[in-house]
């Protein structure tokens, strides 16, 4: 059985900047760098764990393009302590939660529904996994109030993170 995790394969996560403060804000690409992900290829079950409180920021994205020198330590330490503390409450939710209900081939990848537990709540999602050279890709966009999450803001709501965020997961495609 398949097990990948932050050694062999990637998740990452993006967050869109909005209101009225938003051009002295950022988007961010963070990456989760605990996580598990087991395949079982007979039964065709996903089961994936991610440890919230191991979200880093990894750098500000500028017209959707890394940049990485935009963002001091002190600002990523300021980031990462907003997104673990007062957005995704880390310590009351330790743990997210993606369990597969079906995964049906199309074309060169798979369709996949399944359960993604999240901040105390389990829903419902449906992605498509891709090749893309050596790795499988799949891209998600998790709706926070879906959640209960209720995405940052500051100065009064001027600034803010927009409701969607888009997780980004890949691993290696075996041979």
């Amino acid at each position: 059985m398949p097990r990948y995790d932050a050694y062999n394969s990637e998740c990452l996560v993006f967050s869109f900047k909005d209101g009225l403060l938003a051009r002295v804000a950022h988007d961010l690409k963070l990456q989760v760098e605990r996580f598990s992900i087991e395949v079982d290829e007979e039964t065709r079950q996903i089961k994936a764990t991610f440890d919230p409180s191991s979200i880093q920021v990894v750098c500000a994205r500028v017209d959707g393009h890394d940049d990485p020198s935009t963002l001091s330590k002190g600002d990523k330490k300021k980031i990462y302590d907003n997104v673990t503390k007062d957005v995704l409450k880390t310590r009351k939710h330790p743990e997210i939660r993606f369990d597969s209900t079906k995964v049906v081939e199309r074309g060169d990848g798979f369709a996949v529904e399944g359960t993604l537990q999240l901040f105390g709540k389990s829903r419902s999602i449906q992605t498509s996994v891709r090749a893309e050279g050596d790795r499988w890709l799949t891209e998600v966009t998790i709706h926070q109030p879906d959640y209960g999450i209720k995405p940052f803001t500051a100065a009064l709501g001027a600034l803010k993170v927009k409701p969607d965020v888009q997780v980004r997961v890949s691993v290696p495609r075996e041979s």
